[in-house]
């Protein structure tokens, strides 16, 4: 029994011991952390946690291939929403019943994954960065509202379109949870109506056709024009204004990072590219001790 015992207490001693760490294999490294064990490919987490080592800040800009790992499908991939639902314009929306009728539909749908979504490793991953002090600003392309949850502080995060965690009156502007809007929703409303005014009901997020707000654009605008560093994760970097972002960084002289499964129009712009998984290399990246960065 005693035997035993000393096992179980050895065994915890090692995992605390090797946790958050680095053991070089065959040229890669395994890294050690709470979520388990990560085999990334060291020269690419090399030079990005050198680069997150040598600024003072930097801006970050995520697209939806960050959340993909938490289980929210991207748009355009095989598999995506849009191979599933044909997007509804504002113009549709606000001129037809039934566009308003297949809008809800597909909110209904896809409304519950990702409300069960969690912050994966690269949420999680970024927001370490604000709090060692090194996050600028967070520009997101996502309306899942995941970099709340992993903590980062709203104030720093700029919604370019929008968030799905709120409903608005589009009349008289009222605000309603997104999950009471999907009870009524599931007990067979079609096409959910505003309390106060009847007006009609939709997530405070930008459809095709509907203009981004002004301040919040401009406020990303001046993000990219006075940083020192600019990194994107997992953004196609095909829909704009996001797209011009990291052009715009680049001609103010940023470094610019792309971090992306697939090829982006912008690749051949960036200082330093990687395919890898966003939260594998994200996760090691910003864990890496400085004495095995530099």
């Amino acid at each position: 029994m005693n035997c035993i015992f000393l096992c179980l207490m050895n065994c915890a001693m090692y995992i605390e011991t090797v946790k958050n760490s680095w053991v070089g294999v065959d040229g890669e490294f395994l890294f050690f952390s709470l979520t388990g064990t990560i085999k990334v490919n060291s020269e690419g987490a090399y030079e990005l946690a050198e680069l997150i080592r040598s600024v003072k800040q930097l801006v970050v800009l995520t697209g939806a291939g960050i959340s993909t790992e938490s289980g929210i499908p991207d748009f355009r991939s095989p598999g995506g929403v849009w191979e599933n639902y044909r997007p509804v314009t504002i113009q549709e929306f606000m001129a037809d019943g039934g566009a308003r009728r297949r809008y809800w539909a597909y909110k209904k749908d896809t409304f519950p994954s990702m409300s069960a979504a969690e912050p994966n490793a690269g949420h999680l991953a970024v927001g370490e960065l604000e709090r060692r002090g090194k996050l600028q600003a967070l520009i997101t392309q996502n309306i899942d509202g995941l970099h709340q949850e992993a903590g980062n502080d709203p104030s720093l995060i700029l919604e370019l379109h929008g968030t799905e965690r709120c409903v608005l009156c589009l009349t008289c502007g009222e605000k309603y949870p997104r999950e009471l809007i999907q009870e009524r929703l599931e007990a067979g409303v079609e096409v959910p109506l505003c309390d106060g005014c009847d007006g009609w009901l939709k997530p405070a997020t930008i459809s095709f056709g509907q203009s981004l707000s002004e301040d919040v654009l401009q406020q990303a605008l001046n993000e990219a024009n006075n940083c020192e560093a600019m990194l994107v994760i997992g953004s196609s970097l095909q829909v704009h204004p996001a797209a011009q972002l990291p052009e715009i960084a680049k001609r103010s002289g940023a470094w610019l990072g792309i971090l992306n499964r697939d090829i982006t129009p912008l690749d051949y712009l960036a200082d330093w590219t990687s395919r890898d998984s966003a939260g594998s290399i994200l996760e090691a990246a910003v864990n890496m001790p400085d004495e095995v960065s530099q």
